[in-house]
């Protein structure tokens, strides 16, 4: 015997799916578009995937040079990458301070 379900004109949709990830530094959640994606250059060098479209492993954070002090200390960088070579900040670092993103 197949049970049959009603379709309850009470239901209400559910809102727009937003992706969420986490900061590897502060392991704060927010929506993808509050943080940004860093990415595995050659060097060992991180660099900011502004759009988010390079291939292979990224690393997410907020834009704030708090978080990503604190990703340094706590080595979360090379764990979210995968790799044990130490790795290069400056030009993260750089970009945050000429960033128009506000802190956090």
């Amino acid at each position: 015997m197949r049970l049959r379900t009603r379709k309850d004109a009470s239901t209400v949709a559910s809102p727009l799916h937003v992706p969420e990830r986490t900061c590897v530094g502060c392991r704060g959640k927010a929506p993808r578009s509050q943080l940004l994606r860093l990415v595995l250059a050659s060097g060992p060098v991180l660099e900011v995937d502004a759009r988010a479209t390079r291939p292979g492993r990224g690393a997410w954070i907020h834009p704030d040079p708090g978080c990503l002090s604190l990703a340094e200390r706590r080595r979360a960088l090379g764990r979210a990458l995968r790799t044990s070579a130490p790795l290069d900040a400056a030009p993260v670092r750089r970009w945050l301070e000429q960033s128009p993103h506000p802190a956090g």
